[in-house]
């Protein structure tokens, strides 16, 4: 395949133009199993790449991070070749989230039999503005306590990670619920008129309630951004 733009041969088909600075594939769709990944890339709704990678799973559990670790950064090498706008994964929660941790472009999970319909799908709504900044940046409002230590925190990591929210603003923390709970839990709960969203933080009997701005304009589009954080969450292993 050839650039595009400048006509330079690129080695793989859909890969960024090193020569013009310009994409050939402005998404890509992963598709992740256990042992075995498709990386599809996409210009406007044409497929322009597609490409498998493989692993066999390690069953000494001292070398089986290594090689999910490995078998991660390679699908990551295919999507950085790409440098697209978007990335969209769906299958092995694992995989995905493992991935996940070694890319930085805008990234969501897409749950369809065919992920790749469904993108094309999605991608006729309207386009929401992008946040880059830290969990810090991100972090406002009167209340700096959050509860739930470590794995609290690992909370508030996760939703700050979406590309959609600008800003989430702690809240008083009750401790009057039932205890019957274990460990720390969030959910994302129903987007209000503005495209804002509640994020629920349980640990035993305390409940934090906090405010997730994002850059929905109403609840229709914040519904969208609330189904990818519960998503983010599950795959975190710590959605309510």
């Amino acid at each position: 395949m050839e650039c595009r733009c400048c006509g330079t041969s690129l080695e793989r088909p859909g890969d960024y133009c090193l020569v013009c600075r310009s994409e050939n594939a402005d998404t890509v769709v992963i598709d992740c199993e256990r042992e075995r990944a498709t990386v599809t890339a996409l210009l406007d709704d044409d497929i322009v790449s597609q490409r498998t990678v493989t692993t066999r799973p390690e069953n000494d559990q001292r070398w089986a991070p290594t090689e999910l670790r490995n078998y991660a950064g390679r699908i990551a090498d295919e999507i950085r070749r790409k440098r697209p706008e978007e990335v969209y994964a769906t299958g092995d929660r694992e995989v995905v989230r493992a991935v996940r941790s070694e890319v930085h472009y805008p990234f969501y999970r897409v749950a369809d039999d065919d992920p790749i319909e469904a993108v094309r799908r999605k991608r006729g709504e309207p386009s929401l503005e992008v946040v880059e900044a830290s969990t810090e940046e991100k972090l406002g409002g009167s209340h700096s306590t959050l509860i739930g230590g470590r794995d609290g925190r690992k909370v508030i990591d996760t939703v700050a990670g979406h590309p959609h929210v600008k800003k989430i603003i702690p809240g008083p923390i009750d401790a009057g619920g039932s205890g019957s709970r274990t460990g720390v839990r969030a959910k994302a709960t129903r987007a209000d008129d503005t495209g804002n969203v509640r994020l629920l933080i349980r640990d035993g009997s305390s409940v934090q309630e906090n405010r997730v701005v994002t850059t929905a304009s109403d609840r229709e589009l914040g519904e969208h951004v609330r189904a990818d954080l519960n998503d983010a969450l599950v795959e975190a292993e710590l959605k309510d």
